[in-house]
């Protein structure tokens, strides 16, 4: 049998650790994204940093992986289209089951455990579908396309089949003041 060889950033060790439960390795990485992760608003750009803290645990089943993963993702406010740059911290749990064990989606491969694929679903998952700039995010302007957090206040334009209603609307109301003024004046003779 050839062994092919398991290597990558993502990929440790396990050989000291398959079938002794109760084991455990932990490790430390800071290993650059190979692609780009994600897409729409919201993305880990290739090359930037993915710092990942992993304990390795051995258990009747397989390796049992717990991870802690912090990375900085880029992006567009999905309100103002303003560019986003901001850090993302994500935790995930995964079963690496030991081969022929079909019960796992991931397995221990030649004594090896390759995460890449694992991380990069908990980080694509964890990434915002709708990011904004700030909670509070106006958006943009629906007749310039400005920014509203940039452009100046102006009076909001009625759209001119409208006008006949807001005639209505300003001449009820014209009344409604007249028709209380007298109510104000009776209870100050009383």
């Amino acid at each position: 049998m050839v062994r092919k060889r398991v290597s990558g950033p993502f990929v440790l060790p396990v050989r000291d650790i398959v079938r002794a439960p109760g084991e455990m390795r932990e490790f430390e990485l800071t290993v650059p994204a190979p692609e780009k992760w994600g897409e729409g608003l919201a993305w880990i750009d290739a090359g930037s940093d993915v710092d990942v803290d992993v304990r390795l645990e051995s258990v009747h089943e397989g390796i049992l992986v717990s991870a802690d993963i912090a990375a900085t993702y880029d992006g567009q406010c999905s309100r103002c289209l303003m560019d986003l740059t901001r850090p993302l911290e994500v935790e995930f749990q995964e079963l690496f089951g030991y081969s022929g064990d079909e019960a796992t989606d991931f397995q221990v491969q030649d004594d090896h455990v390759d995460l890449e694929t694992a991380i990069r679903d908990a980080i694509v998952l964890s990434l915002p579908f709708q990011p904004v700039c700030q909670p509070d995010c106006p958006g943009l302007d629906p007749s310039t396309g400005e920014k509203l957090t940039e452009a100046p206040v102006s009076e909001t334009q009625i759209d001119p089949r409208w006008t006949a209603l807001a005639a209505l609307s300003a001449s009820t109301t014209d009344h409604d003041d007249e028709a209380a003024r007298p109510a104000a004046d009776d209870t100050e003779k009383s």
